[in-house]
């Protein structure tokens, strides 16, 4: 079996990890195994940050339209009942946009909807 030499194989490994790593503090940008550590942890959280955003984004529509309907005398939970008995398909996020800059157009949705 002919033998392998595949020195510039490894060379792009450890570069590309290196290069990944460039904007991490001290040991963690220079050496190999610190930064192939730091790296795999890095991507791991981005991962799981990813459905973290989401998650967060979707507190927070639910309280900006929480302030918004209790401001009109009515809970969120009961404007979202109202909302699927009317049969008004607003997700939370357009609700949300609707709710923070625009109180009157909020208002009258909820009045709109509470009877």
């Amino acid at each position: 079996m002919t033998r392998v030499k595949r020195g510039s194989t490894a060379r792009r490994y450890r570069k590309d990890i290196l290069d990944f790593a460039s904007g991490f503090r001290g040991a963690h940008s220079k050496l190999f195994r610190a930064a192939n550590q730091q790296e795999r942890r890095a991507l791991a959280c981005a991962y799981v940050d990813r459905n973290n955003r989401k998650r967060k984004f979707r507190r927070l529509w639910i309280a900006r339209i929480n302030a918004a309907a209790r401001k009109n005398g009515v809970t969120y939970s009961s404007t979202i009942h109202s909302l699927s008995e009317n049969q008004v398909f607003l997700n939370r996020k357009t609700l949300a946009q609707v709710a923070t800059p625009d109180a009157y157009c909020s208002s009258r949705l909820v009045r709109k909807i509470s009877n």
